[in-house]
């Protein structure tokens, strides 16, 4: 065969190649039924860069899981409070399949770093027959060892120590795990949630675990939005440390979260943990729902609850998120809220920790703020917490960001509270950050607009 020939035979076949993997995206994409602006996104990606797009949408494709990849999340509906005392929202999610709010909690929250810790290292130094955390960070810097080394002593001592860590999240102890050697010896198990040498181009590398849920003897609860590094937590006050939450729960509610734990974990470790056969009694008196969100979730609860929050609202929509990129749904919500005369608030830092998702945020921000949306940007620092205090009816606060990524493609768990303490803790707490914040947003320049408005157009992807 002559090298002419050779090669008008490789050229097309590539051509053809190429062909068939361009149909077959655009062909999966129409079979998902995408919503227009996330296909608009990737056939503008296709177009532009067909050769890094396509494979691309391949290995990120799918953002619900099919039976094979995971048992769909369902929680049990155990203790809920009858259906004529829930609050409307409550029954939104109801109706979405998720279980309904417990009454009897014990419900708080930390936002200074050096109580969330001292809280965590407590309740591992007390924990007598369980510890399960799931994290989305664990770095191995000084509050990491800290506490691989307080589990280890508990897996020593006994205690039944699982680790479930996100490979993404947590990718450098992921490629060098041998700081977590000591904690294996001592029977303590660590998994890694999706790994990306175990297989991947089946992975969904795109669908990450972003929950933070630490169990403690089945009984007592510490979640929110604090990860295991010492930006998030530490023994000491620390310059670098971001603005955050981290709240702890004993009572009913503590179950559902265990649920959500158990799914992860043994389709993480390919184990069969069992539940507990009793749940938490009644303990405080908080009303709490457990919302968890994410690809195992068949529905859009969490993000249908939202939307109802926002259009229902008759005071206010304050919401603290690091990043802020909304669907065409949520930011509509917002803008109609803010003309019916509800104050509406976006508290969010001046400068996060991710040029490109201040890019992405920026047209949004610009354009709810030229419409009468209050947008404060804090001066103090990187905002890491996320919440949304809708009226005096209730507070949401867990893992989800306000951004697409945390609606429609990780893994994600928040609690809604319903009670006025728990509002009003939020409430005061909100106040003290909007104290640092100033509502000027600098005009940008050319190229800087054009970043913009080109990273809200792929702001779907990201």
């Amino acid at each position: 065969m002559s090298e002419n020939v050779f090669y008008f035979i490789l050229v097309q076949t590539s051509a053809i190649v190429s062909g068939i993997l361009v149909l077959g995206s655009l062909g999966h994409m129409v079979y998902q039924r995408r919503e227009p602006p996330s296909m608009i996104a990737w056939l503008l990606a296709i177009i532009l860069l067909p050769y890094l797009a396509v494979p691309l949408y391949f290995i990120l494709r799918s953002r619900k899981l099919t039976r094979r990849e995971k048992t769909a999340l369902k929680l049990a509906k155990r203790g809920e409070i009858p259906d004529h005392e829930a609050t409307r929202i409550d029954m939104v999610l109801r109706n979405n399949g998720i279980a309904g709010a417990t009454f009897g909690n014990r419900f708080f929250f930390y936002t200074d770093g050096v109580k969330a810790y001292n809280m965590l290292m407590d309740q591992i130094a007390s924990a007598r027959h369980t510890i399960l955390i799931s994290t989305y960070v664990l770095r191995s810097d000084t509050v990491g060892k800290n506490v691989l080394s307080a589990l280890t002593r508990k897996a020593s001592d006994g205690v039944q120590v699982k680790l479930l860590i996100d490979c993404i999240g947590s990718l450098p102890l992921y490629l060098y795990q041998w700081p977590l050697r000591n904690l294996k010896k001592a029977g303590g198990q660590v998994a890694f949630y999706m790994p990306l040498l175990a297989r991947p181009f089946q992975n969904y590398i795109n669908l990450r675990n972003h929950r933070k849920v630490f169990i403690f003897d089945d009984h007592t609860i510490l979640s929110g939005g604090m990860n295991i590094s010492i930006e998030y937590m530490g023994p000491s006050p620390c310059e670098r440390r971001w603005d955050d939450i981290l709240f702890f729960l004993q009572g009913p509610a503590v179950f559902h979260y265990r649920e959500i734990f158990t799914e992860d974990w043994n389709h993480t470790a390919g184990e069969d943990l069992a539940m507990p056969d009793f749940m938490p009694v009644p303990i405080g008196d908080a009303t709490i729902q457990v919302v968890p969100s994410g690809p195992d979730i068949q529905s859009d609860a969490l993000y249908e609850a939202l939307l109802f929050a926002v259009f229902s609202a008759q005071e206010r929509i304050w919401i603290v998120t690091p990043y802020f990129v909304p669907d065409k749904s949520l930011m509509q919500a917002l803008v109609i809220a803010s003309h019916r005369g509800v104050d509406v608030k976006l508290i969010t830092p001046a400068a996060s920790n991710h040029l490109v998702a201040d890019l992405s945020r920026s047209s949004f921000m610009r354009d709810l703020n030229a419409r009468g949306v209050d947008v404060c940007l804090y001066q103090k620092g990187m905002i890491h917490a996320k919440a949304i205090l809708y009226d005096r009816r209730g507070v949401i606060m867990g893992s989800a960001n306000f951004d697409q990524r945390s609606l429609f493609l990780n893994y994600e768990v928040v609690s809604f509270a319903y009670s006025r303490p728990i509002i009003d803790q939020c409430e005061d707490w909100m106040t003290q950050l909007l104290a640092d914040c100033t509502s000027h947003l600098p005009p940008p320049g050319r190229w800087r607009r054009l970043s913009e408005n080109l990273m809200s157009v792929f702001a779907p992807l990201l």
